[in-house]
């Protein structure tokens, strides 16, 4: 599952530098997640360090993009390097 950021987002701009997968960009409006490049911290941390941050609980799972755990350790994989995309 790869999380987005809703409308809700305040621009505080503390998710950008905990995403390790660089997922994270400003949008038109407010931050994005490509999800892409979305793990939900698997392979990194136990929990979405986005999450864990945001001061206004805007991150929720993205609905149109959702992945089981296996799938987001292949992603993982495949953005360290480690497998062939």
């Amino acid at each position: 599952m790869a999380l987005m950021i809703t409308d809700e987002c305040i621009n505080c701009d503390v998710c950008e530098p905990e995403c390790p997968n660089q997922a994270i960009s400003m949008g038109v409006d407010f931050y994005q997640i490509d999800p892409a490049r979305c793990t939900e911290c698997v392979g990194h941390f136990d929990e979405p360090q986005c999450v864990q941050v945001c001061p206004v609980e805007c991150i929720p799972v993205n609905p149109d993009h959702v992945e089981s755990r296996e799938t987001l350790w292949q992603k993982y994989r495949r953005l360290q390097g480690l497998v062939a995309s």
